[in-house]
């Protein structure tokens, strides 16, 4: 039976599948053919609503020519996972984009990510995510907005994973000064911040308003490294909704906007002055 709502980590495996398929000239129905199976199972297995063994994935590699093993074995145990996540808990609750965000973190080797607006949702306090997320327009039932709360305080405990995975965020000047509730919540956002910062594997780095040569506040977003680079995604925030990309054009221009934004910003140790300052101003 064909899986009715594939996960974006299922719908992934499918997507590089048919990118390998069509990188060796090789139609679904021969592609089909050559496997053992038929053009509709094929185009499941493509769209990720239907699995895949680890003999046939690996068939599938050789006759598309594919001598990239490291991928061949990271696409393996995506296609190999049977355990379900904590996110689990949420799912008819909250919205399938939010499960897979967390999905998507949860087996990150590394993050990355630029915030000019909001502070990063890895490093929120509770009041805080509380007041963002009331601030939605129309007005969220209490029960959801508890449960979108409770989901994001649940997201943060991938920062204390092990295997540990770096966390590197650059945080503009505007996100550390918006208030999203009052001085206190503000206060106690700032000093949370800095105590995550502490951990070995969270970087965090300020771009203040004062530097010259930063044209990037527009371009927040996630980057979250897979274990192989060509299967990166980055996560874009927008209006009516969040994106992901995958391409590796993409991929290499938005790893490329952060280097910028890295390179526009303070010294960790001086950006952990910095929010310490804004901090005691409050």
């Amino acid at each position: 039976m064909p899986r009715s709502q594939p996960t974006a980590r299922q719908r992934r495996l499918g997507s590089e599948l048919r990118k390998m398929r069509e990188a060796a000239g090789l139609t679904a129905r021969l592609a089909a053919e050559l496997i053992g199976t038929t053009p509709i199972q094929m185009s499941q297995v493509e769209a990720g609503k239907a699995g895949v063994s680890e003999a046939r994935l690996r068939r599938m590699a050789a006759h598309y020519a594919c001598f990239d093993e490291a991928l061949i074995s990271a696409l393996v145990d995506m296609a190999g996972e049977r355990g379900k996540g904590w996110w689990e808990e949420y799912r008819g609750s909250l919205a399938h984009g939010a499960l897979d965000l967390a999905e998507l973190e949860h087996h990150a080797t590394y993050m990355r990510t630029l915030q000019a607006a909001y502070i990063p949702g890895l490093l929120q306090t509770e009041d805080y995510t509380r007041a963002l997320l009331a601030y939605a327009v129309p007005v969220r039932p209490p029960a959801d907005l508890e449960a979108l709360v409770s989901f994001r305080q649940r997201r943060r405990e991938v920062l204390g994973q092990e295997p540990a995975r770096a966390f590197d965020a650059v945080i503009h000047e505007s996100a550390l000064r918006t208030r999203v509730a009052d001085r206190k919540i503000a206060r106690e956002q700032l000093s949370f911040a800095l105590e995550q910062s502490e951990r070995p594997n969270v970087t965090v780095r300020v771009i203040p308003f004062d530097v010259d040569g930063f044209g990037g506040a527009g371009n927040s977003m996630l980057y979250v490294g897979g274990p192989v680079p060509k299967l990166d995604t980055v996560q874009i925030d927008a209006v009516h909704g969040s994106f992901w990309m995958d391409a590796e054009s993409q991929l290499a221009k938005y790893q490329t906007l952060l280097d910028k934004a890295v390179g526009s910003a303070l010294p960790v140790e001086e950006s952990r002055d910095f929010i310490h300052r804004l901090a005691q101003e409050l």
